[in-house]
């Protein structure tokens, strides 16, 4: 009896965040059509698309205190609320300002259901459970982030439907959580090292992690729009999107048997020289469709996969005592790389058009793939740790698939390691 309790509340909580990440994987593609279509210039549209990145961020710093405050279900209940309340504003108050104030609003609620459910469903899975459970919950992601693309070419983007169909999503989300039961995960402390050390003992992944959100970031909030503004049909730009998430979400299984069978900076080298080399042929190949849905799998696989070999490399230089810590700062430095894609995208896009970004993109991929590279020859491998590469979701959210990630997992990870 207890053991089916349990599965439900487990499936409450997956079925909650796939109807989140429903509208999140909508959201992301709309906000940059939407954005687009206001012509707020070029300067001030990026700081909007960035300011969700930068409210995430903030939220990586600040929500698990109030989880641990008021526990899961309220802090859950709060959070989808904040959302709920900026998202159903954003149509009534159509200014740069109160968009980049409320995106950022998002960002944070986001941040804070995410951090909430995970913990949730850490503090609820059995050990021996919990790697099958996770599959689970992210083959519920990947499916509705897909799914979510799919709705933009039914999309009305000019009215102010799309934003009361995602708000009634997250207020469903709400609804279906705030009406179960679960006792909240103990937190627990753990050793913080000096922020300066991380860079010092694994300073490609802390590299990676910055271009990866940088990449990320500029992706999904630009290419949508300029796909719109191109005159290129709805249909397919949500055809694109998808093939990209599908692509990100192969990318996974393989990947991550390379990075736990070989020096993760070599892996990290190919990655991002694979990304460089295909943003480059976007830009030189044919335009032609299936040209194009192909780069678009393999640039979302590459993309997908930096974060997570980032992560499983410093994780290989550092204490396990510090896991958690080093978690936290690494979405810090992903957050800031977030942050600022779409506002040098955008810059890059004034002057020389989406080929630019595609260039820009491919630059500051390939340094990372020489750093990488570099670092390999010239230091030694380091030992992998039991911490092996883990599934994680694209746009741009490393926060909110860590599934072992926010601080308030300390105790778990001990009992893993």
């Amino acid at each position: 009896m207890r053991s089916k309790s349990l599965r439900a509340q487990i499936g409450v909580l997956v079925l909650a965040t796939s109807i989140i990440q429903l509208a999140n994987g909508f959201f992301g593609t709309f906000i940059s059509l939407r954005v687009a279509m206001e012509d707020f210039g070029a300067t001030t549209s990026g700081l909007v698309l960035s300011s969700y990145f930068a409210g995430f961020t903030l939220g990586a710093l600040r929500c698990e205190r109030i989880i641990g405050r008021v526990g899961h279900i309220r802090a859950y209940a709060a959070f989808a609320g904040m959302v709920v309340a900026a998202t159903a504003t954003m149509p009534l108050l159509p200014e740069p300002l109160a968009w980049l104030t409320l995106r950022a609003i998002i960002g944070f609620g986001c941040s804070g259901l995410f951090i909430a459910t995970e913990s949730w469903l850490n503090a609820k899975a059995d050990p021996t459970e919990r790697g099958r459970i996770f599959s689970v919950y992210m083959l519920g992601t990947f499916l509705a982030l897909a799914l979510g693309q799919l709705l933009i070419g039914r999309a009305k983007v000019e009215t102010a439907e799309p934003f009361n169909g995602i708000a009634i999503l997250f207020a469903v989300a709400l609804v279906i959580v705030s009406t179960t039961r679960a006792e909240p995960p103990r937190a627990a402390a753990s050793t913080t090292p000096p922020f300066g050390r991380l860079p010092r003992a694994a300073p490609v992944a802390v590299a990676g992690c910055m271009v990866s959100g940088l990449v990320s970031a500029s992706f999904y909030s630009l290419v949508p729009a300029w796909m719109q503004d191109e005159d290129i049909a709805r249909e397919t730009i949500a055809i694109f999107m998808l093939i990209t998430v599908l692509g990100g979400l192969a990318f996974q299984v393989p990947i991550g048997r390379l990075s736990d069978r070989f020096d993760r900076r070599v892996v990290l080298s190919m990655l991002s020289f694979g990304f460089a080399a295909t943003a480059i042929a976007v830009v030189n190949l044919p335009h032609s469709r299936p040209v194009i849905l192909t780069a678009a799998a393999v640039l979302g696989g590459f993309m997908s996969t930096l974060y997570p070999v980032c992560v499983a490399n410093a994780h290989d230089q550092m204490p396990a005592d510090q896991v958690v810590a080093v978690s936290g700062q690494l979405i810090l430095v992903s957050g800031f790389g977030s942050i600022l894609g779409p506002l040098i995208g955008t810059i890059v896009m004034a002057r020389f058009s989406i080929d630019g970004l595609f260039y820009f993109m491919a630059a500051v991929s390939l340094l990372l793939s020489l750093m990488a590279i570099a670092r390999r020859l010239l230091a030694t491998p380091p030992i992998h740790q039991e911490r092996t590469f883990e599934i994680l979701a694209p746009q741009a959210s490393p926060l909110a698939h860590d599934p072992l990630g926010p601080p308030i997992h300390a105790r778990l990870r001990k009992e893993l390691e």
